[in-house]
């Protein structure tokens, strides 16, 4: 019991469930290793009674958690109400230029809440109040602050130890956030595409698709197809090495975007560089890589790709900026702060030591100590490249967001934040007191996936980030959101809970550790509020009972799948339309299942079967699967939406999508690769070597790689885009009738 208690204390489960009535009990050598990453010795059974008692004690001798979250126009929350009587606070703003709210103190009457107070007291109350505003629930001492993060001191009169009784005055301190109730939402219903980015190469491309790609992209859907967004794979810089990891959910760092994502020739020197020769050999050498991915075969090469934007780049951070360039390139090194050094200086270093900092001379794996900083003013000048282009990146990224909203788009640039960074990359190493080392984040076992899964991501210290004030955790939104008309988070469950992995043992063996979710909602919904920018969690797979629920009334999207919307409780088979929610991104794919054409005709199966992944024989899955697509295409025909019959694949690619606007989702996703007829899926989970996962252009249903000039004129993109186009009526006649006169 007091392995158990101490656990709970830290937010470590002791047994999960992976259904309704099956609980699974924690080895308890897990649950050691996971208090051990959390700074607890949990080794022994005197270690535990130690532990355990600090822990209660710490409890219970404080007034308030690390963290007070209050909802704007909501009652306040209980660590505030149950103060003593005669408490004062007094909170103070980060920001320096802030002006502080004036202090406040809990009446002698204490803080009951307006709806627990008497009847005729509320209704004396909203009398005195003036007609036009509602009796707020919050007590009448408390002077809500603006939305915020601020520091939050309470000076009480007693000792708060629940056990001993009073004594004399206790100060404590703690972060206080201010958030608005609920995330900015889409202006009305939108649709738009959902593309990977490298897959989608231009004729001007470098090998892979580019930010320059992604503002065309967005100008050309949103004027001609109506399109309200386009949402990209994660942007975040990857580890540096030869070769990368391809993976886009496996960054160095999730704060700061991948130059190799710079449209070259858009970089305001390109037309001022010294040796215009050496750029033009560099273009030549670029437009065969992309001439071998379009037209003989090759895999996108980003490693190649990088090295020729690496010495193009090289080459323009040489050119002078022009006063007014150099001015706002100071001002970004200005905002960025630390932690843009920080990164450029991770990334100098591994240029020379290699992307992985445990490997690392031993004074260089600490970023704050004295060979590190010696190394810093050596190495100023490629720290000073990698700053620039995190500029130049920038100034890209926010170039798509303006040819999105110019182009009419209602949302714009969907950006995504994946759920955890490389062990060895930038992030881990400038913020090594966050990380929980020799855990690594992954998935329990599950009707899918017997083995679970281990995604080799160190995750965020929960206790680290509540002490920081979740500065890491804000830092990063802020980044992905400056230019964002929407966030969507890989796996949004992780915002309550993640599935530890301790080194050395398989993911069976881990455990679910806990959040402080609602200070790490509430830190989203301020930062979404504000940038302004819609939020959408992808919340598919083992889903924690309530967590849609408390995402909804934040105003999170979710994510709805057409093949996975069935009535599980109840006959199992396809939801209608008017059965889904409202408050979701509704697509018939992403990036990590088969493409709509592969699920119709079974080819995604096939793929399986031939790669060794299948479970069963291939005949077995062969039925299951075809009696599922079986099932969507009956009832897609019962409603009317597949009038040419479910024999043309391509008449069934448009069904679906039919059937998504049925739906009263707020946002309708097309998968870029649809449009075509591509079979192939990006990224095949559970493979490494044996599929070429997030290496492949967007093809056509027989494999061949399209340009985005050539989707762009595809008859069969437009065909399917016509079912998605909104209805407009005929322009009203401008006509007179006969004999009216002219006025």
């Amino acid at each position: 019991m007091g392995l158990s208690r101490l656990a709970a204390l830290h937010g470590v489960a002791t047994s999960f469930s992976p259904s309704a009535d099956v609980t699974v009990p924690v080895p308890e050598g897990t649950v050691v290793a996971v208090l051990a990453a959390l700074g607890v010795d949990a080794a022994t059974p005197e270690a535990v009674r130690e532990a355990l008692a600090a822990a209660e004690s710490a409890a219970g001798s404080r007034l308030l958690p690390a963290t007070v979250v209050v909802w704007a126009g909501e009652p306040l929350p209980p660590a505030l109400t149950a103060l003593p009587p005669g408490t004062e606070l007094t909170v103070r703003p980060e920001e320096p230029d802030a002006a502080p709210p004036a202090p406040m103190r809990v009446p002698a009457g204490g803080t009951v809440p307006a709806e627990s107070r008497p009847d005729d007291a509320r209704a004396a109350e909203a009398a005195a109040a003036p007609a036009t505003h509602k009796v707020s629930a919050a007590p009448g001492w408390w002077a809500e602050p603006p939305p915020g993060v601020y520091r939050l001191t309470v000076r009480a009169p007693g000792a708060p130890d629940r056990r001993s009784g009073p004594g004399g005055p206790v100060t404590e301190t703690c972060t206080l956030v201010v958030a608005p109730a609920r995330v900015p939402q889409p202006p009305g219903r939108s649709h738009g595409f959902l593309v990977q980015l490298y897959s989608l190469l231009s004729a001007r491309s470098w090998g892979m698709g580019d930010l320059g790609d992604l503002a065309d992209l967005a100008s050309w859907s949103g004027r001609c197809l109506g399109a309200g967004f386009v949402q990209v794979n994660p942007l975040h810089a990857a580890v540096l090495g030869n070769p990368t990891d391809p993976s886009p959910y496996r960054p160095s760092s999730r704060r700061f975007p991948d130059p190799v994502h710079l449209h070259i020739e858009s970089v305001p020197e390109y037309g001022h560089a010294p040796e215009p020769a050496v750029l033009d050999d560099l273009r030549r050498r670029a437009a065969e890589l992309s001439e071998a991915v379009l037209n003989k075969g090759a895999l996108i090469d980003r490693d190649a790709v990088w090295e020729l934007k690496r010495q193009a780049l090289g080459i323009l951070v040489g050119v002078p900026l022009t006063p007014g360039r150099r001015a706002a390139y100071c001002d970004f090194l200005a905002a960025q702060g630390q932690a843009l050094e920080d990164h450029a200086l991770w990334c100098a270093l591994a240029e020379m030591h290699g992307s992985d900092w445990h490997t690392w001379p031993a004074g260089l794996r600490d970023p704050r100590s004295r060979e590190t900083a010696r190394a810093r003013a050596e190495l100023l000048d490629r720290v000073d490249f990698h700053c620039r282009l995190a500029w130049l990146t920038d100034a890209q990224l926010a170039a798509a967001q303006r040819a999105a909203k110019d182009a009419g788009m209602a949302v714009g640039i969907v950006h995504d934040l994946a759920v955890g960074v490389h062990p060895g990359g930038a992030d881990t190493w400038a913020q090594q007191d966050a990380f929980a080392h020799g855990m690594s984040v992954g998935a329990p076992p599950d009707a899918f996936n017997a083995r679970g899964q281990d995604w080799g991501l160190p995750p965020w210290r929960p206790d680290a980030l509540a002490a920081s004030g979740y500065a890491p955790y804000r830092g990063l939104l802020r980044g992905l959101l400056a230019h964002a008309g929407a966030l969507r988070i890989d796996h949004v469950m992780g915002l309550f809970r993640l599935w530890w992995v301790p080194e050395g043992r398989p993911p069976t063996e881990g455990t679910y550790v806990s959040h402080d979710a609602e200070a790490m909602l509430a830190v989203l919904v301020l930062e979404a509020h504000r940038a302004g920018t819609v939020v959408i969690g992808e919340d598919l797979g083992t889903v924690e009972p309530g967590v849609r629920e408390a995402l909804a009334r934040r105003g999170v999207l979710g994510t709805s799948v057409l093949w996975f919307e069935r009535d599980w409780s109840g006959t199992g088979r396809p939801l209608a339309p008017e059965e889904w929610r409202e408050d979701c991104l509704a697509t018939a794919t992403t990036h990590d299942l088969p493409s709509t054409a592969a699920r119709l005709t079974g080819d995604h199966v096939t793929l399986r079967h031939r790669l060794g992944l299948l479970a069963r024989p291939l005949e077995e899955e062969r039925t299951e699967d075809g009696t599922d697509t079986a099932e969507w295409l009956g009832l897609l025909s019962r409603l009317g939406l597949l009038p040419e019959g479910g024999d043309d694949e391509e008449a069934a690619v448009r069904a679906v999508h039919r059937f998504l606007l049925r739906t009263p989702a707020r946002m309708a996703g097309v998968w870029l690769p649809d449009t075509i007829g591509d079979r192939r899926p990006q990224n095949l989970p559970g493979t490494w070597d044996q599929y070429p996962n997030w290496r492949l252009p967007i093809a056509d249903a027989e494999g061949r790689p399209v340009t985005l000039e050539e989707l762009a004129a595809s008859p069969r993109l437009h065909r399917l885009m016509e079912v998605l186009r909104p209805r407009q009526e005929p322009p009203r006649t401008r006509t007179a009738p006969p004999g009216a006169r002219p006025t």
